[in-house]
């Protein structure tokens, strides 16, 4: 297609341009006036904050306008980023209207289901989505002069991001391109400090607008259908002109229409999900002037005029997705509107003529609104934003260089991003983009669904992949029916995915939605143009592993009570006992909705026996050992682990080395019950440490419990092999074991130093290394004819000797023998003499003979005669 056909796009702008009034046109356009200042701030400066009030008309004629600047050259390109489809659309074809072409010549859009460019395309208008996609696969932007930035106050992460990439190629790369941002409202200075921006602005043509409060406030959303069905029938019978209501999405849209059957209007639906043949019927008035209510999300607050509209009912929600990082899902709540937004909704009915604003809200509600509506980068979630600033990053060479934000992400949702990617393969460990990620990013979707796409196995899978992305990114065409209890929400179809997918093949279902159904095969279509299969293409395959493939944390498994689910990325999830998925042992699932808890909304059964590659490629199989609390035997058990799931648990036979970890780990833990202690090993021990203490030999082992418990790697596992209870684990000799730790001349010099007995006439006495200082213990009878205490390590190491009574009771306790024969001994021998009268009591044992020996340590000796 070529320009040649239509009217000279240069000589309608001109005349566009140059006239004194555009009352010809069929618009009054106040942002008119301010367009020199504009085009003189972007000849002298790369950037340029513009604040219009809405229906100003910036959105339409800014473009148009800087078609003539200099700086733009013969082909340059002006993109301008708008946050909806529907105002894309719009916006392209209100301009192309103005220059007497169709869209597709000198003005163009793309969304990401349409568009209309061609070479001749001069001013293309995109979503802030595909600008961002393009950024990544063309970082230089080479053929665009200008970026706009429409809507900018709004604040969606799209336009942050893109924003930011923009300022970071112009800084490093290209100085010579235009950054313009424009607002509906006046709280710019933020934006201007970022941009480092003069501000222009156009103070529009606002009608004045009538604000009518409410006498109370709805004690719940859910009572807005009602509520604002009351407000249109009393506005219909009280003013003229078109209506337009604000109402928080489309659930609400539609219960308010059926509660408006017979009123005298045309009532209309506005969302984004409409087909473009109806959105573009609210855009125009009504043939015959019949009045129209036109029911809208806040996709009406800014970029669209809805002609004709005098009077706007505001029912003061929005709706907006909120992401948890700590459940790691996105979900829409319905929540309060800002002042500002307010204020914007309520001047849509000053755009023509005077008009009145209702607020379905009392004053002092009013005044505790927000001011601004809260940046999405806050609570939104974050995957696909970590996802872009990576791969930027490595557009641009790889610095770290910090990318300016108006505000910065929350650390929270930056980590729960960080560790989604990391799982599907998109970012290595140490955070740089794989190989896989670039292809994720390439396909423009969610890093699930790139991820789900990118796990098919062959065309057809592929194609059902596709089917999977499209129903995913779109609303369930399955939606809850009406008809549940009585203030209650309405039953939630059933969780299965394969109903969806039916539909989607050509299926039929009372409860289907069918603008839903198309917007998907559309969307499908366009994933499967992508991924560049045949069009047409039959879909098969294996839908719970494209699911696992894409959301490896939301594997669900059961907990035995019916509906009941443990998820792999931790936490539950339910589903209604009576749906037939509720009794399945793994589902892989594919969207959660939070209420109170996580419930299951769409899922697939997934075979526990048959499990997909993409999700065993993320799961980790090892034996774990464990000791059985009874009969103290090493249990092996086979399990497949993904995250906190075991998908599968079998009986393994013990091998050798994994019994001997586990009894190791066991040994040193609890050293003192797990190893039998005999008093040799016990007596030992004592010897090395004194040894060790008194000799100075650190260079013989430690073999207290501390260095034991923390060296048992070392000096226990030669011994474990063949174990495999605890039982023969205590059955170790451990004396021989912590012995075989010393080279012979070590225990010949401990056996001399510190000897186990000593040898004396009486016999042979043990010593107890194991008191603070040794004792050797024995009856008296065997220390007869010893005159002094014996001496251990050549007398280094002090040694106590304890006298026994024949029945083997302590009576004296002495480290001076010889002083304790002259000394101790007469009161020993006059307490003992008068209770053992079989037994030798000499007056002097130094010189005393003492009897035989009789048993170990002097057992025994036989009666003498008194001397």
């Amino acid at each position: 297609m070529t320009s040649s056909s239509f009217p000279d796009p240069a000589a309608a702008l001109a005349t566009l341009l140059s006239a004194p009034s555009l009352s010809a046109l069929g618009d009054d356009l106040p942002v008119r006036d301010c367009l020199p200042a504009l085009a003189a701030t972007l000849d002298q400066t790369p950037n340029a904050v513009l604040v219009a009030p809405p229906g100003a008309g910036k959105t339409t004629l800014v473009p148009l306008m800087l078609l003539q600047s200099g700086w733009r050259g013969e082909t340059g390109r002006i993109i301008m980023l708008e946050p909806r489809r529907l105002a894309a659309r719009a916006a392209a074809q209100r301009m192309a209207s103005l220059l007497g072409e169709p869209t597709g010549q000198t003005v163009g859009f793309r969304t990401r289901l349409e568009s209309a460019v061609s070479q001749a395309t001069r001013i293309e208008v995109v979503t802030e989505g595909l600008f961002l996609r393009r950024l990544l696969s063309d970082p230089m932007l080479d053929d665009v002069a200008c970026v706009i930035f429409d809507e900018i106050h709004e604040r969606s992460l799209d336009a942050d991001l893109a924003l930011a990439f923009s300022l970071d190629l112009q800084q490093a790369l290209r100085p010579d391109l235009r950054l313009l941002a424009m607002s509906a409202t006046a709280d710019t200075k933020t934006l201007c400090d970022l941009m480092q921006a003069p501000v222009v602005e156009s103070p529009g043509r606002q009608f004045p607008v009538t604000v009518r409060h409410a006498k109370r406030d709805l004690t719940s959303a859910r009572d807005l259908p009602q509520a604002a069905s009351l407000a249109i029938r009393d506005a219909l019978a009280e003013t003229e002109g078109d209506i337009l209501v604000f109402l928080p999405g489309t659930g609400e849209i539609r219960r308010t229409a059926q509660l408006l059957d017979g009123v005298p209007a045309l009532v209309l639906p506005l969302h984004g999900e409409l087909p473009p043949g109806e959105q573009a019927r609210v855009l125009t008035p009504e043939a015959g002037g019949r009045r129209r209510v036109i029911l809208s999300t806040s996709i009406a607050e800014t970029s669209l005029t809805v002609p004709g509209v005098r009077t706007v009912i505001d029912g003061g929600f929005r709706r907006a997705p909120r992401f948890d990082p700590g459940a790691g899902l996105a979900r829409l709540e319905t929540m309060r509107i800002s002042r500002a937004a307010a204020t914007q909704r309520s001047g849509r009915a000053g755009r023509e003529a005077p008009g009145l604003g209702i607020r379905l809200w009392t004053e002092a509600t009013g005044r505790g609104l927000a001011p601004h509506d809260r940046p999405e980068i806050f609570d939104a979630d974050l995957s696909g934003f970590v996802l872009s600033t990576s791969l930027w990053r490595d557009a641009m060479g790889g610095e770290e260089t910090a990318l300016r934000f108006a505000d910065a992400p929350p650390a929270g949702g930056l980590a729960a991003a960080r560790d989604l990617l990391t799982l599907l393969g998109a970012l290595s460990a140490d955070g740089r983009p794989t190989e896989a990620g670039r292809r994720m990013a390439a396909l423009g979707t969610h890093p699930r669904l790139a991820a789900m796409l990118l796990a098919a196995r062959n065309e057809r899978e592929a194609a059902l992949a596709a089917d999977l992305a499209a129903l995913l990114e779109e609303r369930d065409p399955l939606r809850p029916r009406m008809g549940g209890a009585r203030g209650g929400p309405p039953p939630v179809p059933p969780a299965d995915i394969s109903l969806r997918l039916d539909l989607i093949a050509g299926g039929d279902h009372a409860d289907a939605d069918r603008g839903a159904l198309a917007r998907i095969r559309q969307a499908s279509a366009q994933f499967r143009r992508r991924l560049r299969l045949p069009q047409g293409l039959a879909a098969s395959g294996d839908v719970a592993a494209l699911i696992a493939a894409g959301f490896p944390d939301r594997i669900a498994q059961g907990r035995g009570e019916a509906g009941s689910f443990r998820l792999s990325g931790g936490g539950s999830a339910r589903i209604g006992r009576a749906d037939r998925l509720a009794d399945q042992r793994l589902l892989a699932v594919a969207s959660l909705f939070l209420r109170k808890s996580a419930e299951i909304r769409l899922a697939a059964p997934l075979n526990p026996d048959t499990l997909p590659d993409a999700l065993l490629a993320r799961a980790t199989e090892q034996v774990e050992t464990a000791l059985d609390p009874v009969s103290g035997a090493v249990m092996a058990r086979r399990r497949l682990r993904i995250g906190a799931l075991v998908l599968r648990d079998r009986t393994e036979t013990v091998k050798n080395e994994d019994a001997a970890g586990l009894l190791l780990a066991q040994a040193a833990a609890a050293l003192q019950t797990a190893l039998t202690w005999t008093d040799a090993a016990r007596q030992f021990q004592a010897r090395v440490a004194l040894v060790r203490q008194a000799l100075g030999r650190d260079d013989l082992p430690d073999l207290s419990d501390e260095a034991l418990a923390a060296s048992a790697e070392t000096w226990l596992s030669p011994w474990l092999a063949g174990l495999t209870t605890l039982a023969a684990l205590k059955e170790l000799d451990l004396q021989a074991i912590l012995r075989a730790r010393f080279s012979h001349a070590d225990l010949v010099m401990l056996d001399r130093e510190l000897p186990t007995e000593l040898k004396l006439k009486g016999g042979r006495i043990r010593v107890d290394y194991t008191e603070p200082v040794p004792v050797a213990a024995a009856r008296a009878q065997v220390f007869y004819g010893t005159t002094e205490t014996p001496r251990l390590a050549g007398g280094r190491v002090p040694l106590r000797l304890a006298l026994l009574s024949p029945a083997g009771r302590p009576q004296a306790l002495t480290a001076d023998l010889a002083a304790f024969w002259t000394g101790g001994w007469p009161d020993m021998r006059r307490d003992m003499r008068g209770r053992y009268l079989r037994h030798d009591w000499p007056e002097n044992p130094a010189i005393a003979e003492p009897p035989p020996p009789r048993g170990e340590n002097g057992g025994g000796s036989r009666s003498r005669a008194k001397r």
